[in-house]
């Protein structure tokens, strides 16, 4: 058996250790984004379906009329001034901290009296004197997922909080307002947060992150020694100095020992990490994408704010009086402003596991909800979803499906001769009806928008970089990767053991 499973082991081995390393290095780099926000990669390192064309990638992801002619154009490539004929597109991404990620911005808030406000990854900006400046919130968050002018009061909404000022002018005293629980809150989280933060190590904060970062290092080192136990020998057979023959002896057993010890006294936490990350990622995501599971004690998942990580966006329709909260877990509503528990309506529309990203308000009780499963006009009320592309009703079969619809919508803007612009994540811009008014992307735009390192890292992790090699079978490279590596823990810990074993057997039988 000690020979079958490292027989196994070392060819599985040699298979998926390339995967394995990048996986490991590309996670540790995942685990600290702000830390490494300002370090960026040129798009033209990397294949062609990471570069800009046509306003895709998430280039844009909406637009505020600021007065005038002007509209300002936001998203993932910063804050661009142009006009109705988006012929010439001005940088407006002065006072940001340097690197791209740092000017990526989720919402956009203008106004005459109170000035233009985003809100980005890392937190709340104004734009005060030509530049940016960053406003302090009651408490140090990162991700601002919504700011939202009603009346004279300015709210922001991070993904566990909402906060309010108050003001005709600039803003500056934010106090939070308590969101009541959701009707239909069972005090539970979702298996895909659960198994995400498992994976991540933020289960446990930044303690939790340093920990998984180290699981990430042995893996590395697994992967370099075990590289050089499966080369090194036929090397010795090969090599006639006596020397040099010594010294790769050495570094044989010297990586031999620590291979073993490290895969040995690991194994528990590499085989967690292994298993958790499996199921982030289709097919296998799909069957737990809407499961709910206990939150687990003493853990970040164990947060008296049932809001915790679960806020996407926020919409106030002042004809019915009504704040619209859209949520990880579905749309819910509060016709009190927050005084009572959130009521969840009853019809949902169709919203990818990716998380909403457009969600506007289109008439009297209609809304537009787009995300990476498509976008639809959704009217409560009647609980009535028409889907905006083939103009077809949409029906929830209540069965799971994929994480991503034909149409990836990243973004939405509705021009001033009310057509309508959608940009899909994959192919860009394209108009719903009449003619796409939006150019080619210009060359200021794409000079100043390079790819993140963590998103390059994330592209690595999840696969995705191998789509222009494997097309729609990247897909499956997590999991098969994930399922060799879990095969090659198993075996090279049972090889070792047993090996262990029979070695103290024959001692034993020595010594008696």
């Amino acid at each position: 058996m000690v020979n079958f499973f490292r027989k196994y082991h070392k060819w599985f081995s040699l298979f998926a250790t390339i995967f394995i390393f990048f996986f490991a290095v590309s996670g540790i780099i995942l685990n600290h984004r702000e830390m490494l926000s300002q370090v960026d990669i040129n798009r033209k390192l990397l294949p062609p379906g990471y570069r800009y064309n046509n306003w895709n990638l998430a280039a844009v992801k909406g637009a505020v009329k600021a007065g005038g002619d002007s509209i300002l154009v936001y998203g993932n490539t910063g804050l661009w001034l142009t006009d109705s004929t988006f012929k010439t597109f001005h940088d407006l991404n002065a006072g940001f901290p340097e690197g791209i990620d740092n000017r990526k911005i989720n919402t956009l808030s203008w106004s005459p009296a109170s000035g233009l406000y985003a809100g980005t990854l890392f937190g709340l900006y104004h734009f005060h004197g030509g530049v940016w400046v960053k406003t302090a919130l009651p408490v140090d968050v990162t991700r601002v997922v919504k700011v939202l002018q009603v009346d004279d009061r300015l709210l922001v909404m991070t993904r566990s909080n909402l906060y309010v000022a108050t003001g005709a002018s600039r803003y500056h005293d934010f106090s939070e307002i308590p969101v009541p629980k959701g009707e239909d809150s069972d005090g539970k989280v979702g298996l895909f947060k659960t198994l995400w933060v498992i994976h991540s190590g933020e289960i446990y904060g930044f303690a939790g992150k340093l920990i998984v970062d180290c699981v990430g290092i042995v893996f590395i080192i697994l992967c370099i020694t075990g590289l050089i136990c499966f080369f090194v020998p036929s090397r010795l057979k090969r090599l006639k100095d006596s020397i040099r023959r010594s010294r790769l002896k050495r570094l044989n057993r010297t990586s031999l020992k620590l291979h073993n010890v490290l895969g040995s006294w690991a194994i528990i936490i590499l085989l967690v990490n292994t298993t958790t990350g499996i199921f982030l990622r289709p097919p296998l995501l799909i069957p737990i994408a809407g499961e709910r599971v206990a939150k687990l004690k003493y853990t970040e998942l164990d947060n008296p704010n049932p809001w915790f990580d679960r806020f996407r966006d926020l919409l106030y329709d002042k004809e019915q009086g009504r704040y619209l909260v859209a949520t990880s877990e579905g749309v819910y509503y509060s016709d009190d402003k927050f005084s009572s528990d959130l009521k969840i309506f009853p019809v949902q529309p169709p919203v990818s596991v990716m998380g909403i990203n457009v969600f506007e308000k289109t008439g009297p009780g209609h809304y537009l909800v787009g995300s990476f499963s498509g976008i639809f006009d959704w009217e409560p009320a009647t609980g009535r979803t028409i889907d905006c592309i083939t103009r077809t009703g949409y029906v929830d079969t209540g069965q799971g499906g994929p994480p991503f619809g034909n149409v990836t919508v990243a973004g939405y803007i509705r021009c001033s001769n009310a057509a309508s612009v959608i940009f899909d994540y994959a192919h860009g811009a394209f108009a719903l009806e009449g003619k796409n008014p939006f150019p080619p992307v210009p060359s200021s735009v794409i000079a100043a928008s390079p790819m993140s390192l963590w998103n390059t890292s994330l592209e690595i992790h999840t696969g995705r970089i191998f789509e222009p090699i494997l097309g729609p079978f990247y897909i499956l490279v997590v999991p098969l990767v994930g399922l060799a590596t879990l095969f090659i823990l198993v075996s090279g810990f049972l090889a070792w053991w047993l090996a262990k074993r029979r070695t103290a057997k024959r001692q034993a039988i020595l010594n008696s």
